[in-house]
């Protein structure tokens, strides 16, 4: 039974629209994951994996297990199937082009000075951008890990995490890096396993980075605001009204005088410009203006 490619007939078709809308609604009400209808053969193609894994007969019995009491494990599952990872080390570079001329030479003097410096990865995957992060502020503060400096990368996707807390990549991934980085910042990965193509972070990457698991449309539990935000190619994913959530809450979250990295295709709507003001390519400057209210924005 090929899933992503229902049989031709009116009772297939007609099946198969109402399992894509039991996906699409749990993707959006667990996740705020918006997955168009023209999406359905990459949604079924993605859940087929799982309905293999668990031994399940079709799509209409793995749709009964996460409509089911017991499927909140699953359901879980089922969002790190359908959730897009697309990620690499200095991927954007030119945001990291600007933290390094443009951020770091404030945020560095003021570390020396004893201030407390936080940074968030929202919507971390697999660990290239917080470590990339962790690699430029590293670069021009060799002392970090002597001041308070600390790094929170967040992602929904527990199984994602698990290998961004492993730290261990190809040496293919590694090939963005500018000279001189993969030897002061990896070492070969350990195992007997490794032929010479597998490194790992250093110790002092691991250091500045926390990981943790969070779904972004649930309450946030950090008390303090950021320095720096990366949030990119996230928000794309969501319904207007949740983006629109999201901006205020990320005004919230977001120090005056701090900046906000979106996404390549993502911009930030005119209103929030008062809050966040745009300085270079999909990067935005937190200003002491007061951000606009959207009726469905949640304390953050």
């Amino acid at each position: 039974m090929t899933v992503a490619h229902p049989p031709p007939n009116h009772e297939g078709t007609t099946r198969e629209r109402r399992q894509f809308e039991i996906i699409a609604s749990i993707a959006r009400t667990d996740a705020g994951l918006m997955i168009p209808p023209e999406k359905a053969p990459m949604v079924f193609a993605r859940i087929t994996k799982r309905i293999r894994r668990l031994g399940l007969a079709d799509p209409e019995e793995y749709c009964a297990l996460v409509l089911g009491s017991e499927g909140a494990t699953e359901r879980r599952q089922l969002i790190s199937a359908l959730t897009t990872n697309v990620t690499g080390f200095l991927r954007e570079r030119h945001h990291f082009d600007f933290l390094r001329q443009n951020i770091l030479p404030d945020l560095t003097t003021r570390a020396k000075r004893g201030e407390r410096i936080r940074i968030w990865s929202a919507g971390c995957s697999s660990g290239p951008e917080p470590y990339s992060t962790a690699m430029v502020l590293l670069d021009a503060l060799p002392d970090a890990l002597d001041c308070d400096i600390r790094i929170l990368a967040t992602d929904i996707d527990a199984q994602v995490l698990e290998v961004a807390q492993a730290g261990c990549y190809g040496i293919g991934q590694l090939a963005p890096l500018p000279d001189g980085y993969r030897k002061r910042f990896f070492q070969a990965a350990s195992g007997s396993g490794n032929r010479g193509d597998r490194f790992e972070v250093a110790p002092k990457l691991r250091t500045l980075i926390r990981f943790k698991e969070l779904n972004l449309l649930a309450p946030w539990p950090m008390r303090g605001t950021f320095d720096l935000i990366f949030c990119r190619n996230v928000v794309i994913y969501f319904d207007q009204d949740t983006q629109m959530d999201l901006w205020s809450r990320f005004s919230g979250a977001c120090k005056t005088g701090g900046h906000l990295f979106l996404g390549h295709s993502e911009r930030l709507p005119q209103a929030f410009h008062v809050a966040f003001r745009p300085v270079a390519t999909t990067t935005y400057l937190r200003t002491p203006a007061t951000p606009p209210q959207h009726p469905t924005c949640k304390e953050s």
